[in-house]
């Protein structure tokens, strides 16, 4: 998918390096399409990686993408430059009057507090809410994954007795296969880092959501409502191949108990190069969202939303 980012960007010549289709604001706009307006709300402290690793995944399929960045207002990032937010991101208000075809809430390394507690937690909420007549369909990664299912369900989450890390084999729930895993392998993996959980018990209890898919070691993996407006993913298939060692080094230099991550290092030998086992599922993941719930269900005029 040609994407349509700003040239100056610090994701793009990482993108460009790797082949991704990144297309110049000018020729874009000399195709006489309706590109999908994706609205990334970017909740993860260090912005540009998170901005590449998504960008990476939203490059694979043939339809123009134009995105928007936004990061909260009510709390300012300390591990991005002020120059960096002031260029290439917008608050909430400045987004609140447009409509997008397809919005992505990333995760947050917050879990441990409680959902009131976060400092941008009634932000989020307006934004949650705003997205349900704005955004045609929302995906929810991880720690947003988690806030969503409790702010629109009710679902609370539960602190576990050991951080869930690794890279976790999976299984779809073909009671209720959806399109959102078309062409997947019977088995698949996805990485995992986080020290919480939703529950299967509770979230059935909802006849209005379908568990997609889960994990016999990592629980719950994809969560949608029924009209495919709303999918909550309980991992981080967006995670580049290093992400998972980056965050076992720091936890170790900082000498924090962590356990090293599962199915990540061959032999479970930290000395030696990460296995990465999820790219292709997460690249079909972010196609099938994009093809079949944005592109293919929008309305061409997003005022009839």
């Amino acid at each position: 998918m040609p994407i349509r980012i700003s040239n100056e960007l610090p994701a793009i010549h990482i993108l460009e390096q790797e082949n991704i289709f990144i297309m110049p604001m000018e020729r874009a706009d000399a195709q006489d399409i309706r590109p999908l307006k994706i609205l990334f709300l970017n909740l993860m402290p260090n912005k540009v990686v998170t901005e590449t690793q998504f960008l990476r995944l939203l490059s694979n399929t043939p339809i123009q993408v134009d995105v928007d960045f936004i990061c909260t207002a009510s709390y300012t990032p300390t591990h991005t430059t002020s120059e960096h937010l002031i260029k290439f991101y917008e608050t909430f208000d400045a987004v609140k009057n447009n409509r997008y075809d397809g919005m992505i809430i990333t995760g947050a390394p917050i879990e441990n507090l409680p959902y009131e507690e976060v400092d941008y937690w009634q932000e989020l909420i307006e934004i949650m809410e705003w997205s349900r007549t704005h955004v045609y369909s929302t995906l929810h990664i991880c720690w947003a994954a988690q806030a969503g299912l409790y702010h629109h369900y009710g679902i609370k989450k539960y602190k576990l007795p050991v951080k869930k890390f690794g890279v976790f084999p999976h299984t779809l729930n073909y009671a209720h296969l959806d399109k959102l895993f078309r062409g997947f392998d019977d088995v698949f993996y996805v990485p995992h880092s986080r020290h919480t959980e939703v529950r299967r018990e509770d979230i059935i209890k909802h006849k209005e959501l379908n568990i997609l898919s889960e994990s016999r070691d990592a629980g719950v993996f994809a969560v949608s409502d029924k009209k495919g407006r709303q999918f909550f993913i309980c991992g981080h298939p967006e995670y580049d191949p290093f992400t998972l060692k980056a965050e076992y080094d720091r936890d170790m230099e900082q000498g924090l108990a962590v356990n090293i991550p599962c199915n990540y290092y061959p032999d479970d030998n930290p000395s030696l190069t990460p296995v990465v086992r999820w790219r292709s599922a997460a690249n079909l993941l972010f196609f099938n969202w994009l093809n079949y719930y944005v592109y293919q269900d929008t309305p061409y005029n997003l005022e009839s939303l």
